[in-house]
């Protein structure tokens, strides 16, 4: 991680303890009469994850002067959808490992996990349905719909070696995207700051996504496996075509790096000499660089709507968040 970029602690100080009252808020919905879900629900707990998305949701709602305990709840309903989301993915990603443990599916097998994502969508509604407060169910449901088209596209698209930029897009808008804008413009609508600066979160949250994302597919092949808590390789074997590999496809014609990118989709499996081969192309092409300074690109733009708003401890804290997104290693 690079020096001049303050660790996910230091940005989140602000609202730490909000988070830990978002932990406590997901262990009290996730009780039922049904061992199992307590189980695994904790299970997941556990296993490691940044929170970034309730947090963003928490500072944006002190960003708007909010002060109350529905921002606590909220919070929780957002990780209550990622995660539901999370627990599918595997299941049609066939991922073994998630943050370095097995998924769920892995260890209580794939009958058990859908109908625990399914749990984990319906609760977060019914959460959220506490407070009279529809248009806020309104922005939920509709980026979990985006989110569920964006998966649904991406089979779709799934080993497809010649998707191209535009595609791969529309896939991350629709996963990761909408989810962090809500998050954003919901932490605005508690705070009641209005549709501009309400619009300005929701833009702020949107490009903060795209970098998030962009991230993560790069860590795919620069990442250090232990770190990443998958095996390096993972989204092209599961036939994912990510934005380095769009660019470099798109700049070897029918070369060498085309022709393995083709076989390791068909075979689901990477060798080391492949892997080398590729990784070798992809430099040739600069197209961990391009994909890189893409990220930038949508961090510069997460930055500037942030300015509708006075200077504050919260606003500094939001403003970090993308370079600590360019900077993550895992």
């Amino acid at each position: 991680m690079k020096e001049s970029t303050p660790a996910l602690s230091q940005i989140f100080e602000p609202i730490r303890a909000d988070l830990e009252k978002v932990d406590r808020e997901f262990g009290r919905h996730i009780e039922s009469q049904v061992d199992l879900i307590p189980k695994i629900g904790r299970y997941i707990q556990t296993s490691g994850g940044k929170r970034v998305r309730p947090a963003v949701l928490l500072m944006a709602a002190r960003l708007g002067g909010y002060q109350g305990d529905r921002s606590v709840l909220y919070a929780a309903v957002v990780e209550f959808i990622h995660t539901a989301t999370l627990v599918h993915d595997d299941i049609i990603d066939d991922s073994d490992l998630r943050r370095g443990r097995l998924a769920v599916h892995s260890r209580w097998g794939n009958d058990i996990t859908v109908l625990l994502g399914d749990y984990l969508y319906i609760k977060s509604m019914a959460m959220a349905l506490t407070h009279d407060t529809l248009e806020i169910v309104r922005v939920l449901c509709d980026v979990t719909l985006k989110m569920i088209e964006g998966e649904l596209y991406q089979l779709t698209k799934n080993g497809d070696a010649y998707i191209n930029e535009e595609e791969h897009f529309d896939i991350i808008r629709r996963k990761t995207a909408y989810l962090f804008g809500g998050c954003a413009q919901i932490g605005g609508m508690l705070g009641n700051v209005g549709g501009e600066r309400e619009q300005a979160l929701r833009e702020y949250g949107f490009n903060l996504g795209i970098t998030f994302q962009l991230v993560d597919d790069l860590l795919d092949f620069i990442g250090d496996a232990a770190s990443v808590g998958k095996p390096i390789g993972s989204d092209l074997r599961e036939g994912k075509v990510t934005l380095p590999l769009i660019h470099m496809l798109s700049q070897a014609n029918d070369g060498d790096g085309s022709r393995i990118v083709r076989d390791i989709i068909a075979s689901r499996n990477v060798t080391d000499d492949q892997w080398s081969e590729l990784l070798r192309c992809l430099k040739e092409h600069a197209s961990i660089d391009y994909a890189y300074r893409r990220a930038v690109e949508f961090a510069e733009r997460a930055k500037k709507p942030l300015y509708a708003f006075p200077p504050s401890s919260e606003r500094d804290a939001l403003i970090t968040l993308p370079d600590y997104v360019l900077s993550r290693d895992r």
